[in-house]
């Protein structure tokens, strides 16, 4: 047998290096739960109003349909390297067709107006929102721009403020729907996403006074935000109008008790809660599973946030921290959002709850966004992927 040459000993060690690892199972095991969990709770929300459409099984075969299109593409964006979507022409293009889609969801006959709000475009007979598609554009741009900016971050007029010209305009973009939750969800990210590349602390808590201080004023401007504002606070007062949702929420999770109804046993579906495959979608776990069924929910919800935030940790790379940073972030903000509004400690706002909600489009890009981190857990740790 011949010897082994200087050069390849020389190189064997550098191999290592770049070898991939599998991708992280626990973000893997957790999704794969938080989507299980989301099928049963959907088949409880629709069974019953869905009985009448002749088509029990309607909203189920839906979200499958999603969650299979979601697979296949978060096979593809896990094996795609995640570096891809740092390319300048990747991230604009991705936002000039974020932007052109939220324009022409606000124009009246092409937008689809649902309960005084157009965010919604049909094609071809399926419809999604392109504020889904937008907020994760919004990340990638950031975790591109945050890296280019460098030590700049720390500074207000250098740094923070321009990278948020772009997420301010989102933002507006969003808010003309009106979808103010959304919106909000963008800007929160984007803050968490700024703090993580170094921002001072006293910039933060000056951008988030004014994007509360903006919230509100937008709140407060039309009577009937001024009133659906109000009305998380003593819902039953205004169970007439503002009230009515939250309150047959609470009745949900107050039927529900300690262990809940049983699946499908609860009684809100049945006409008395609005929309309880989307927005209102954990009324139906509090009323079925009771409060043990929501705290499982959440406790997913948190793992899924450690999964996420410990790849970013472990990236070498910080455009590869960022973007995982940032998908996770958005994806268990809207989260929390959501089932703050459900429980009442948030002002009613129409938010779906991720992997939960009815929408096939939407389970499909946040899937797809998951694979992107999955990919930076097989190749976050190599120096040069």
């Amino acid at each position: 047998m011949l010897g082994t040459s200087s050069a390849q000993k020389t190189r064997a060690p550098l191999l290592s290096r770049y070898k991939r690892q599998p991708v992280d199972k626990m973000l893997l095991t957790v999704m794969l739960l938080l989507l299980s969990s989301g099928l049963l709770v959907l088949f409880s929300a629709t069974y019953y109003t869905a009985q009448d459409a002749g088509d029990p099984l309607r909203e189920v075969r839906s979200q499958l349909l999603g969650i299979a299109l979601g697979a296949v593409a978060c096979f593809v964006t896990s094996r795609i390297p995640y570096r891809f979507w740092k390319d300048t022409w990747v991230v604009v293009g991705l936002l000039i067709l974020s932007a052109v889609l939220l324009t022409l969801v606000i124009i009246p006959g092409v937008g689809v107006y649902i309960n005084g709000s157009r965010r919604w475009l049909s094609l071809g007979g399926l419809s999604f929102q392109p504020s889904e598609l937008a907020k994760f554009s919004v990340v990638m741009f950031l975790a591109t721009t945050l890296c280019y900016r460098g030590r700049n971050i720390r500074s207000l007029f250098r740094g923070i403020v321009p990278v948020l010209l772009v997420p301010g305009i989102v933002f507006l973009l969003i808010l003309q729907q009106p979808n103010l939750s959304t919106a909000g969800s963008i800007l929160i990210v984007s803050l968490v996403m700024i703090i993580i590349a170094g921002a001072k602390w006293r910039h933060i808590l000056l951008m988030t006074a004014g994007g509360l201080s903006l919230g509100a004023f937008y709140a407060w401007a039309e009577p009937y935000r001024r009133r659906r504002m109000m009305s998380f606070r003593d819902p039953f007062a205004m169970m007439s109008d503002e009230g009515y949702q939250l309150s047959q929420s609470l009745i949900a999770f107050g039927s529900g008790g300690l262990f809940g109804m049983g699946l499908g046993m609860g009684r809100q579906k049945y006409a008395y809660l609005p929309y309880p495959e989307s927005d209102f979608i954990f009324a139906i776990v509090g009323e079925d599973f009771g409060l043990a069924g929501c705290l499982v929910v959440i406790a997913l919800f948190v793992a899924f946030l450690l999964a996420g935030m410990r790849i970013a940790v472990s990236c070498r790379d910080k455009f590869g921290m960022l973007l995982s940073a940032g998908i996770t972030a958005s994806i268990t903000v809207q989260a929390f959002l959501n089932m703050g509004v459900v429980i009442g400690i948030l002002p009613t706002t129409g938010l779906p709850l991720p992997f939960f909600s009815a929408g096939g489009t939407s389970i499909s890009i946040t899937m797809a966004a998951v694979g992107i981190v999955l990919n930076v857990s097989r190749t976050g740790g190599v120096v040069d992927a």
